[in-house]
Parts: structure tokens; C-alpha cells; sequence
């Protein structure tokens, strides 16, 4: 006995056996070229597999490049947000040292309190890597220091700071703000 179902009888039956083929019946040439052929089928497996694998060095190559793109992004982010929030504090420091200077020896207490913290603030940019321009003494270099006066300064080269009116500072090679400076000028001649 076969699991096939029941066919119908008669006309009905031929109608049906007509509508199900049983398959293609292949014979003489046509039953060599339906034989699989190993040497194509893996030169095609071959070809596939190349550009499949090209496909994924490629794919590899470009999420590299985008994970080391983000992560200097993220570093030049987080760069740009320490300088923001250093430039806001470089004006609560100079308020401070400014306070210690006039008070002098006036309130011991105080001045040492307001010394305290300055030393603190200080300290917190120093750990974030901010530090403050040698400028007094120095040659004077426009990329640093902003001259906002000139004075003739005997016994001082030309163009050597005399004086800092504004303390300056820098964030790695980055300038933060340039120190305000007096120049000496030349002797007037006579």
C-alpha cells in the first residue's frame, strides 16, 4: 500500500494526474547537464566565499575607524568642556589673589583663609593640566603675552616684559587667555 491519497474517479482522475507532474523527465544530453559538476560548484562556493570574506575586512576596516574616530571625538569633547570651565574660574583667581594683595598684613586670619583657597583653586587647575605663563623677565611673544603698554625701562632690553598686569595661562600648547604685560621700549634718545 502507498500513503498516496485516493484518486478520484474517472475523467476526474485523468484531470488530476494531468495537473500533478510527476517531475521533469531528463533524458539523453539533457541528463549530463543537470548532473551537478564539482569543479563549478567550487569555483562558484569559492567566488562566494572571497566576497563574502572581502565584505567583512571591509566592514571590520570601517568600525575601526569609526570606534577610533568617536573616541577622539569624545576626548576633544571633553577637552573643549575642562578649557570652557577653567577660562570661567581664571577670573574668581585673579579676584582672590587680588583680595590677599590688598589686604596685606591687615587680617591675618582672613588672609590666610583667602590664601587657603586660592591655594586650592590653584591646585584643581594644576591637576587638570592648566598652567600659568612665565612672563616677567621674558622676551615678549605676541602668541603668548598681550602687551598693553610700553615703557622705557632702563637697564631692560627692548621688548623684555617689565611688568604682568594679568597673569596668563595655557592648557597643554593651548592658550587659555595671554598675559597682560608692560614692555620695555628703547632708550629715548637725546
Amino acid at each position: 500500500m502507498t500513503d498516496r491519497p485516493a484518486q478520484p474517479e474517472g475523467a476526474a482522475a485523468e484531470e488530476h494526474e494531468a495537473a500533478v507532474p510527476d517531475g521533469p523527465e531528463v533524458t539523453g544530453e539533457g541528463a549530463a547537464a543537470a548532473a551537478p559538476d564539482p569543479a563549478a560548484d567550487l569555483e562558484r562556493v569559492s567566488a562566494e566565499r572571497d566576497e563574502y570574506l572581502d565584505a567583512l575586512l571591509r566592514l571590520k576596516a570601517e568600525f575601526d575607524n569609526y570606534r577610533k574616530r568617536a573616541d577622539r571625538d569624545r576626548q576633544a569633547i571633553s577637552v573643549g568642556a575642562t578649557r570652557d570651565v577653567v577660562r570661567g574660574l581664571l577670573p574668581v583667581m585673579d579676584n582672590l589673589e587680588r583680595a590677599v594683595a590688598a589686604l596685606g598684613d591687615q587680617g591675618e586670619g582672613i588672609v590666610a583663609g583667602l590664601e587657603m583657597v586660592r591655594g586650592q583653586l590653584a591646585g584643581l587647575l594644576t591637576g587638570h593640566g592648566v598652567e600659568e605663563i612665565p612672563a616677567h623677565g621674558e622676551q615678549f611673544d605676541p602668541t603668548i603675552h598681550e602687551a598693553i603698554a610700553s615703557v622705557p625701562a632702563p637697564g631692560h632690553a627692548e621688548g623684555t616684559v617689565v611688568e604682568v598686569v594679568e597673569k596668563g595661562y595655557r592648557h597643554s600648547e593651548h592658550v587659555l587667555r595671554p598675559t597682560r604685560v608692560v614692555i620695555a621700549t628703547g632708550t629715548p634718545q637725546a
